[in-house]
């Protein structure tokens, strides 16, 4: 399997550096291009992959195509690469918004195309993504794809009229826990422990707890009613939560994401 990169940014280092690692394909089967030669450099020296000389050169050489770069160049990337498909090429798009509608709109024919979400952690291989395939593409090929997907955390297919959602709780979310991670460090400096100290017991606490879901399958709210004893230090604080609208901001910020993804 020939995988290639059209744009070798954080995104798509994840990506790589993940199939590389699980030994989904090898180095000599990735081929990619980004704009800046230093991007291109960088690419080549950690991960040895092949350095195209195009996009073009890109969709030539490559069975599965992850477009990686950022939603507004999609149309000038597209547009420069649409005539080099060929049959049996499958287009990976990871542009947040942008729908399988308006991805075959900008090919101007009926490419394989599968829509994705993948989020941050992807760096560290604990990325979650949503992942919807458009009818072109067939059971083999979409097995395939997930296998690419998962070399760098989970993935679930998700109906595309929900991937607004899953840039909300997913896509964009890791930005929600570092400021959380941030403020619970803040206060725990506050209260007189060294500042690097604080980061590691904020972010262990919410990286054990999130482990806690998924390995136990509890309910969070189960969870989170085994933390709180009555009378005790953790319901005294989930109370303050409650009275400053810890959940409703998390709610309204998720929606206002949802609805700026459907606008892109």
């Amino acid at each position: 399997m020939k995988i290639g990169f059209i744009g070798l940014g954080n995104m798509a280092s994840a990506m790589i550096g993940g199939l590389i690692d699980k030994e989904v394909v090898s180095a000599g089967d990735i081929e990619g291009y980004d704009t800046l030669l230093s991007v291109r450099r960088d690419a080549e020296e950690q991960f040895g992959i092949v350095i195209s000389g195009s996009n073009l050169e890109v969709v030539r050489h490559s069975e599965i195509i992850v477009l990686a770069v950022k939603p507004q160049f999609y149309p000038d990337v597209i547009s420069e690469i649409r005539f080099a498909g060929g049959e049996g090429k499958l287009f990976i798009s990871i542009a947040p918004g942008k729908t399988l509608s308006w991805l075959r709109d900008c090919f101007e024919e009926d490419v394989k195309l599968v829509r994705c979400m993948p989020n941050t952690p992807a760096l560290v291989g604990e990325g979650m993504t949503g992942v919807c395939p458009n009818d072109r593409v067939t059971d083999e090929e979409f097995e395939n794809v997930m296998e690419v997907i998962k070399s760098f955390g989970r993935a679930r297919l998700v109906p595309e009229r929900l991937m607004d959602a899953v840039v909300a709780v997913s896509g964009s979310s890791p930005a929600y826990v570092f400021m959380m991670i941030e403020a619970m460090a803040d206060a725990a400096v506050a209260e007189g422990l060294p500042r690097q100290d604080a980061y590691q017991f904020a972010a262990q606490a919410v990286y054990g707890s999130a482990k806690m879901v998924l390995e136990t399958g509890k309910h969070p709210g189960e969870l989170k009613d085994m933390v709180c004893s009555p009378a005790g230090t953790t319901i005294e604080a989930v109370q303050v939560l409650e009275r400053t609208g810890f959940r409703s901001s998390l709610m309204e910020a998720m929606r206002a994401c949802a609805e700026k993804s459907r606008e892109l």
